[in-house]
């Protein structure tokens, strides 16, 4: 083998080690990097034809059902009678299941990412909640959202559990606040963070959820449901 041959296979070599080091690397960096979003995301507003397509006839039909019954329970509750919050926890954590409800038009204004609790969480894919103070579990039911205040996770506001299944949501501490660990999109079929049993959201969503809490005169109902 001559020299200038030699030379060519080892100029060859280092061009394609370097870049299958950069395409290792890129890889590396967006697959270890990808769920730690802060950019904000502008609310999501959905036309009926792209409700149906963002989320499933089976979420849509739990939303519609306690949408109605919601009307009628803020009405008797001196509750905010046109917005209420829904969660569905049968939806997975990394898709969008925290949803701004338009109980006048019937229809979702906003939807983001919320986190359940540790205790949740058993080993398989159903969820278990609990009432029970320092279970670290998600507490279904209805709550009142309460007054803003600025605790250990900055803006956050207390919650009032109106149920049985949630009825010590206050002595536990339970409140909806924000943390950076969830992102701004979804991240489906990768979970999102736990938290203590507090419906956590991300800063930006946090930041819609005032305005619309700021804006109400009453007390708007939360309704955390499976």
């Amino acid at each position: 083998m001559t020299g200038k041959t030699f030379m060519k296979i080892a100029s060859s070599t280092i061009i394609v080690t370097g870049v299958l080091l950069l395409t290792i690397s890129a890889f590396g960096y967006f697959f270890w990097y990808k769920p730690k979003f802060s950019a904000y995301v502008a609310a999501q507003t959905f036309s009926s034809e792209e409700r149906i397509e963002a989320t499933s006839v089976k979420t849509i039909a739990r939303l519609k059902q306690k949408a109605l019954l919601a009307k009628s329970y803020v009405s008797s509750h001196a509750l905010n009678e046109k917005t209420c919050f829904l969660i569905d926890m049968r939806l997975p954590s990394g898709k969008n299941r925290f949803f701004v409800y338009n109980l006048s038009s019937d229809s979702v204004e906003m939807a983001g990412l919320v986190t359940h609790g540790s205790g949740s969480e058993n080993g398989d894919d159903e969820l278990v909640f609990s009432n029970t103070p320092n279970s670290y579990c998600t507490s279904l039911g209805k709550y009142k959202m309460g007054k803003s205040y600025t605790g250990r996770f900055g803006l956050s506001y207390k919650l009032y559990g109106l149920d049985n299944t949630n009825s010590k949501a206050f002595d536990r501490f339970v409140v909806m606040h924000a943390h950076e660990c969830v992102p701004n999109d979804e991240v489906a079929p990768l979970p999102i963070c736990l938290s203590q049993g507090c419906p956590t959201v991300s800063p930006a969503f946090l930041k819609q959820l005032k305005t619309c809490l700021d804006q109400s005169e009453k007390p708007i109902l939360l309704w955390i449901y499976y």
